[in-house]
């Protein structure tokens, strides 16, 4: 009997496995130029007081990655186009080909083509939300006040932009535009423009709340629905993140998330940045 009772919880230890451990967490690396170190350790992904989209509040789990400190500007842009390893794109509004602008008008493709060109990434959601709020939950880059024109470059009372109009005889100047990259003072983990100046496009398929997205948007290093993979059954659309200068302050926050089609149709002028993994900056030569 005893023997029999043995192996009666050896077989339920079989079907039931201890849940795997939590990795350790590797210490940040020398990185490369343009780069910032996100610490690895768990976050506050979400919120429950937000949009119905943001919910649930909930802990992840993150690896240590690095993500741009800048959003990709118009002369990077056209120089891995002119380098035929990305596709051509412009912004289809003027006065936004400045050389230090962020790239914007391009699709999600072509952001995704942009990173493997440098040897990088697009951005996981779960990465980019923890590069823009931090581990403990943060709902803007500086802290839980609002976003100002002091802090970012959104919609206020003074316009689109913070008031400020593109330049010239500019069509529709008063939509004013994007700012150049670094204008406003870095946040967390010593990044510019999280959230403000460009939308940025990030690399997980949208799904209506992260309990819809269950596991695949939980645990260790999540990709968000179907694991990131290159089709996803019933996803149409993915993200982008962070508000823009055309929106108030509602939208520029570290949590709101925005569905939209990656063809960019219809056309926004959205931007983006990329992250890199352990591997991809050992590979640039980052060193311990």
């Amino acid at each position: 009997m005893r023997h029999a009772i043995i192996s009666i919880f050896s077989l339920c230890f079989m079907a039931f496995p201890a849940a795997a451990a939590t990795p350790a967490v590797v210490p940040c690396p020398q990185a490369p130029a343009g780069l910032a170190c996100i610490p690895g350790g768990e976050f506050v992904r979400g919120r429950d007081d937000g949009p119905a989209n943001e919910k649930p509040r909930a802990q992840v789990w993150m690896q240590t990655y690095f993500m741009d400190v800048f959003e990709v500007t118009f002369a990077d842009y056209q120089t891995c186009a002119r380098s035929k390893k990305c596709k051509p794109a412009r912004p289809l509004y003027s006065d936004f080909n400045r050389a230090k602008q962020p790239m914007v008008g391009m699709t999600w493709f072509d952001a995704v083509d942009y990173c493997k060109a440098q040897g990088k990434h697009l951005p996981t959601e779960a990465e980019w939300e923890k590069a823009a709020r931090g581990p403990d939950g943060k709902l803007h880059p500086w802290g839980p006040e609002p976003a100002t024109c002091e802090r970012a470059v959104i919609q206020d009372k003074r316009g689109r932009s913070c008031g400020i109009p593109k330049e010239g005889k500019a069509r529709l100047a008063h939509v004013g535009r994007t700012n150049l990259i670094g204008t406003h003072a870095a946040y967390e983990y010593g990044l510019h423009d999280m959230v403000g100046n460009a939308w940025e496009w990030v690399a997980d398929w949208y799904s209506p709340d992260y309990a819809a997205c269950g596991a695949d948007c939980l645990g260790s290093d999540p990709k968000g629905p179907c694991g990131g993979a290159a089709k996803c059954a019933g996803h149409k659309e993915k993200l982008v993140r962070g508000g823009s200068w055309y929106w108030d302050t509602n939208y520029a926050t570290s949590t709101y998330r925005r569905p939209h089609p990656p063809e960019n149709i219809p056309y926004s002028h959205f931007g983006f940045r990329c992250a890199a993994s352990l591997d991809e900056v050992a590979k640039m030569g980052g060193k311990p």
